[in-house]
């Protein structure tokens, strides 16, 4: 009999369930606590019960437990200094969309060699959620594989939605479901309405294929998630600027949804540059400063050292604490900016950190 299916296909290698992984691997005490108060915190900020700003920071991707561990307790020293005015949280993402091919990041390729060992990548994940949140440290992340959040959602305070993907009809579905803020990128155009029509999408009831704890394919319904908002990326031009927001604004408030958003530094915000991050924190703070609170909070791709590194087949090569994918603003930089950030905002209202 002549097959007419899977012709492509190379292999199929099973995975463990979602349940099988989190029995292994379970969620402690400590984690549980990070990740509902931090959940929490940014429901707050976004419905306006929390006047704090709302920061995302850490490497544009997690390729090196060790030095995320180390960028996480800096973080996390940083945290308690400004809880006061910032509610900051870790950028840790672990899959990157390509535009055509190259590394796709730590679940897709733990061993940065190409053998794409999922298996151990969503064990490795997994290990280092339940480490950044047990030090009371709540994790933001990239949702792109549908399936992943099976895996490890319940270790993620905030999500994002991609540019290239706040149009797929799948991953608004996906969000609807998820148990988290979720914030949709713009376009890479620059323009809104995809991440608008995502925002309504996601808020709304939704029925689709996917897995459920035990790994069988399963109708997925869901209630809709409530928490969605905009992340200002830049697109043909940065739109970091108070009309660009001012324009973003209105567009909410014409649909009735969350009239707030937050800006990414980096990306076409800073023209692809790290070193353009500083100049557009440093304009977007002096706007909720100047009483535009609109702007709920900002994203820093920020790693231990600045720049970043080409991945090749010599691993031993790679410098510790740099990049392997954007380039990211150094630790020191990072720092700085927030220290400034903590010591301007001290003079608005502002509530005391509930975490």
């Amino acid at each position: 009999m002549t097959l007419t299916y899977d012709l492509n296909i190379q292999a199929f290698t099973p995975l463990p369930s979602p349940e099988e992984l989190k029995r292994q691997l379970p969620l402690t005490k400590a984690a549980e606590q990070t990740v509902l108060s931090g959940r929490k915190d940014v429901e707050n900020i976004l419905t306006g019960k929390d006047p704090r700003l709302l920061v995302i920071s850490g490497p544009c991707s997690i390729h090196d437990r060790d030095s995320a561990m180390e960028y996480a307790q800096k973080l996390m020293r940083m945290r308690e200094k400004v809880a006061d005015t910032i509610c900051l949280i870790m950028r840790v993402y672990f899959e990157k969309p390509r535009t055509t091919v190259g590394w796709k990041g730590l679940i897709n390729d733990p061993c940065l060699d190409g053998t794409c060992d999922i298996d151990l990548g969503l064990e490795k994940a997994r290990k280092l959620l339940i480490d950044i949140n047990d030090m009371g440290m709540p994790a933001a992340t990239e949702m792109l594989e549908p399936i992943i959040p099976q895996y490890i959602s319940g270790l993620i305070s905030w999500v994002a939605i991609g540019a290239r993907t706040t149009e797929s009809q799948t991953h608004r579905e996906m969000a609807s479901g998820l148990s988290m803020p979720v914030g949709f990128k713009n376009s890479t155009d620059g323009t809104l309405t995809a991440a608008l029509n995502a925002l309504q999408a996601a808020q709304s009831s939704q029925s689709f294929l996917g897995i459920d704890p035990q790994g069988r394919s399963s109708i997925v319904k869901t209630t809709g998630n409530t928490y969605g908002h905009i992340v200002l990326r830049g697109g043909d031009h940065p739109n970091y600027d108070p009309l660009s927001i001012e324009k973003a604004l209105d567009h909410l408030e014409a649909r009735n949804l969350h009239q707030c958003v937050l800006v990414d530094c980096s990306h076409d915000n800073s023209g692809q540059h790290h070193k353009g991050q500083p100049h557009v924190w440093k304009s977007v703070l002096d706007q909720r400063l100047s009483g535009q609170d609109g702007i709920i909070g900002m994203m820093l791709e920020s790693h231990l050292k600045s720049g970043n590194q080409k991945l090749n087949s010599n691993l031993d090569a790679l410098e510790y604490g740099v990049s392997i994918t954007d380039k990211c603003i150094c630790w020191d930089t990072t720092e700085e900016l927030l220290m400034d950030a903590h010591e301007k905002l001290q003079g608005l209202p502002r509530l005391k950190a509930s975490a």
